[in-house]
């Protein structure tokens, strides 16, 4: 196991089998776990508090006073040093973005005939509930939206907040909350 699956773990990038199997792999190395937990240590410290100044420095009067113009110099290597610290800290931080973001156009349908309102709601809405649109009186609702490609999860929302999963994507996985989410993988389209 390297320090990228770690790393993908302490960041919520793997799917649940992934994440099963590097459970079992920390329980059954002590390397593995030692290698988890150090990088788990590191991320605490990188989302700690950050310093807002450095104490002042005393120079002791038995200093002799050609010596003493090179103590400042002290506080100003450890400002530098806690400065690029900080840039590599917030840079790691930060996700990687792709120059160009490739998307895709998805139609969701469901077919609820008995509900006066449905909505959709999923990681590409930041789990905000979006209403789809009464298809006339034929039971179906529909919309329309643009997608980045990957891996996104979603369920509807019906009249009185029950969430019901896409009958019509077969991947589905049940959620922390007691719900199922299906599971949508979306390609970019070939323009």
């Amino acid at each position: 196991m390297n320090e990228e699956l770690i790393s993908q773990f302490i960041d919520d990038e793997l799917d649940l089998e992934e994440k099963i199997e590097f459970v079992r792999q920390v329980h059954d190395s002590r390397q593995v776990k030692a290698a988890a937990i150090g990088l788990l240590q590191q991320e605490q410290v990188l989302r700690g508090p950050v310093a807002e100044h450095l104490p002042p420095v005393r120079v002791p009067a038995s200093i002799p006073s050609r010596q003493r113009f090179r103590l400042p110099w002290i506080p100003f290597a450890a400002g530098v040093a806690v400065a690029a610290m900080l840039v590599i800290a917030v840079y790691l931080a930060m996700p990687q973005r792709q120059m160009v973001a490739e998307t895709a156009t998805h139609r969701f349908v469901i077919y609820a005939p008995n509900v006066s309102t449905v909505g959709i709601s999923g990681t590409f809405t930041g789990w905000d509930v979006l209403p789809l649109n009464r298809l006339g009186h034929s039971g179906y609702w529909e919309t329309q939206l643009t997608l980045p490609q990957g891996e996104h999860r979603f369920s509807y929302i019906m009249e009185g907040g029950r969430r019901v999963p896409d009958p019509t994507v077969l991947m589905k996985e049940h959620d922390d909350f007691g719900g199922v989410n299906s599971i949508l993988q979306v390609a970019p389209t070939n323009t």
